[in-house]
């Protein structure tokens, strides 16, 4: 993410990238150390998103964003309400109401975090993303304050939705944020395409 937004110019397309991580605790720019509660043989890694502590593992839907936000005249909180939009319309094809808190970026089904989100802003340019919790472990959760938040309880699709898919919300998730982010289609290879 970090050599592509170095490398990329006023005419690259913009990018998603869909994945999951193999288990890591990941500390943003705003993290503190002691939101890691207990020992852990779970790699810890410090890199250079906004936000705080969090858990990545199997079983949840990471989206990195690689948009030229001066090029689509987006600023960053307009960018993050429409990636918060995008989670909250494809909770609600699963009849979950989602809301954002202008506080604590991220959705939230009631009190609970469903998804999280971590932007770094470089060149004009966004990366890193969101994740969303399909069906995974979330004991890992209880290791730490999860975005800094004592006792903040996370959940998952799989809390509400039997047999759900990764994939299928992948497919659902993406077109959402290809339409609320105003593009045109999204290719295989990861490229936007502009309206």
């Amino acid at each position: 993410m970090q050599s592509f937004t170095e490398q990329r110019s006023s005419d690259t397309p913009d990018e998603i990238w869909l994945l999951e991580h193999e288990p890591v605790f990941t500390l943003g720019r705003n993290a503190r150390k002691e939101d890691i509660l207990t020992a852990t043989d779970i790699p810890i890694i410090e890199i250079d998103r906004g936000g705080q502590v969090t858990y990545h593992g199997p079983g949840q839907l990471i989206i990195y964003l690689m948009i030229d936000i001066k090029r689509r005249s987006l600023g960053v909180r307009k960018l993050v309400t429409l990636i918060e939009k995008s989670i909250i319309d494809t909770l609600q094809e699963y009849q979950l109401s989602g809301s954002a808190k202008k506080a604590a970026p991220g959705v939230y089904i009631g009190n609970a975090k469903i998804a999280a989100l971590g932007l770094r802003i470089r060149k004009g340019c966004s990366f890193h993303g969101l994740s969303l919790n399909i069906d995974m472990n979330l004991a890992p959760f209880k290791q730490i304050n999860p975005c800094g938040y004592k006792n903040l309880e996370v959940i998952q699709l799989s809390d509400y939705i039997e047999s759900i898919e990764l994939s299928q919300v992948q497919r659902q998730l993406t077109a959402h944020l290809v339409k609320n982010l105003g593009y045109k289609k999204y290719s295989n290879n990861g490229s936007l395409e502009n309206l």
